[in-house]
């Protein structure tokens, strides 16, 4: 065989020509304390089982690196997996949704899992990282997969490769254990040096380091409001029959799907009534607040809510918060010395409470409106007063932060947490993370309204994740109620759009990876026509044409 050089992290070898990323590692001697999962040849990420077939330059890819940390995470699960099917052949396990920093998930057998269950899959988890098994990537016939899932009892799965177009498909095996990933998966289970895996009723938390901190578990912290609107949302997914992509797609092939959308924004309107009758119930209330993080639908929403108040004899009036926002020069500003707009100290705090303490005792009041272009407060003779059957519609991130309405006693206001919570995912073992579909939203959106590509909105993204985690979601148990905007059938909309703008992104972008691993799952949906979405669908707001406001 040829020789081939290479250089790893600036250490130059010879190897034969066809040896593995992992194995070339392995002989440069490189030692990392942090997990390696991956490597980069020519700045191109690999799976470490990839063979090297010319000399190259290789970057060895830990958890601190966005998909390394993801690699991490999805080579976990695959050994968690393992470990239940290995005590419990007959269960089904299903990883359903990010919560406190780690995983949710259930594991569905005879008996009810008790934590004398979880304590034997975490023993069995560690026999299997400490035997180092390697796990193989595997080129297959898609009809010889789907009768490994079926035998399997994976309906899910089988559902979802009914719908692939692909001759072959790619699965991965663990010790004679097949299953279906989209995403890169490690060498061998001995990678994984760090987990946790606790009871939380009624199924586990999976927990891993995070990529700012590749040394620690973070620390578990009781979501109950979160947690509630989960299992809202998997009864909802129960009603609509439609628990994964499969049977979604099954839904539009069997041209079903006008009835979930029917069903899907008929339950939308349900509980958007049930929380204006919360309000009504509670005759203090003056002020609603609404908050959630970007694109979760909070102006639809909003106007939606307004109707129902409407509807018990209220009379919604809306306040904006960004005519309270400071003058440009007394923005407080961030780290790296840039006008951070997401700081709660960005907003005149003295006189927006001040306006509502006028307007709580029946006052007119003059507001100001905020001229973008100039940076500055304007005063334009607009004028409101709060009639007696009036509600005060206050819309913004800070919402659920008292400090935003400090002076007001808490028995006037009402706080509403909304955002996109992932309704489905492509199936038992493939998550589609929440944030996922928001990005998709905010992409569309973007792209039809704003004159923005998808490529700078994913370049964005991290900023609006960075000030969401600091103004918003740290606050989101203090919610009265939570409200889930995310339509189970939406994704079959958004994909057209989406992947017309992501296809767009070169491999020289910064953000090229990730919008491969979008269009990895968009690809799995089969699309529905945007002329069947409701004028007043929350879903409007992202892809145009809504009865309330025009882009």
């Amino acid at each position: 065989m040829s020789k081939l050089k290479v250089k790893i992290n600036d250490k130059e070898l010879s190897i034969e020509k066809g040896t593995t990323l992992y194995d070339a590692i392995k002989k440069s001697g490189y030692e990392e304390k942090i997990p390696i999962v991956l490597g980069k040849i020519s700045g191109e990420y690999y799976e470490l089982t990839s063979t090297i077939e010319e000399n190259s330059e290789i970057e060895v890819v830990n958890i601190t690196d966005k998909l390394g940390s993801k690699t991490f995470i999805r080579t976990l699960q695959f050994i968690l997996i393992k470990s239940v099917f290995d005590l419990f052949p007959e269960a089904q396990i299903t990883i359903e949704h990010s919560l406190s920093k780690g995983l949710f998930g259930e594991i569905h057998k005879d008996t009810p899992l008790t934590e004398e269950d979880i304590h034997k899959i975490k023993i069995r988890m560690n026999e299997i990282i400490q035997k180092n098994i390697e796990i193989k990537k595997v080129s297959m016939d898609r009809k010889k997969a789907i009768e490994i899932f079926s035998m399997y009892k994976m309906e899910d799965k089988v559902r979802l490769l009914n719908h692939v177009n692909t001759a072959t498909v790619k699965l991965y095996e663990l010790d004679g254990r097949y299953d279906y990933f989209y995403g890169s998966m490690a060498y061998s289970t001995g990678i994984i040096n760090l987990f946790d895996l606790e009871y939380y009723e009624p199924g586990f938390l999976l927990k891993y380091p995070i990529e700012t901190d590749p040394f620690n578990i973070p620390r578990s912290a009781e979501y109950k409001k979160l947690s509630k609107i989960f299992r809202e949302t998997e009864q909802w997914g129960n009603i609509l029959d439609v628990g994964d992509v499969g049977s979604l797609n099954d839904k539009v092939e069997d041209n079903e799907i006008i009835d979930i959308i029917r069903v899907a924004e008929a339950l939308h309107e349900k509980k958007i009534a049930y929380i204006a009758d919360m309000i009504s119930e509670r005759k203090n209330v003056k002020i609603v607040l609404i908050a959630g993080p970007s694109s979760s639908g909070k102006t639809t929403f909003a106007r939606r809510l307004g109707i129902q108040l409407r509807v018990n004899g209220l009379m919604p009036i809306p306040i904006s918060l960004d005519d309270y926002f400071v003058d440009r020069e007394h923005t407080p500003k961030d780290g790296n010395g840039e006008y951070d707009f997401e700081s709660i100290y960005a907003l005149d705090l003295k006189l927006f409470n001040k306006n509502l303490e006028q307007l709580l005792n029946y006052e007119e009041i003059e507001i100001p409106s905020f001229n973008f272009k100039t940076g500055s407060r304007e005063w334009t003779n607009q004028k409101i007063k709060l009639p007696s059957n009036g509600v005060l519609i206050i819309e913004g991130i800070h919402g659920l932060n008292e400090m935003l309405t400090n002076v007001i006693p808490k028995e006037s206001k009402f706080k509403i947490y909304i955002s996109a919570l992932t309704q489905l995912n492509v199936d038992n073992h493939n998550r589609i993370a929440t944030t996922d579909v928001r990005i998709i939203r905010r992409i569309v959106r973007d792209y039809l309204s704003r004159g923005y590509g998808g490529e700078d909105t994913l370049k964005m993204w991290p900023s609006i994740k960075r000030g969401e985690e600091k103004n918003i979601f740290v606050f989101q148990e203090n919610a009265d109620v939570m409200f889930n905007s995310t339509l189970v059938y939406e994704l079959c909309v958004l994909k057209q759009y989406a992947l017309k703008e992501l296809e767009k992104i070169s491999s020289q972008s910064p953000v090229y990876y990730e919008a491969l691993r979008l269009k990895s799952f968009l690809h799995f949906f089969k699309s529905v026509d945007m002329e069947l979405v409701p004028d007043n669908s929350i879903l409007r707001e992202f892809i145009g044409g809504s009865c309330f406001y025009k882009y």
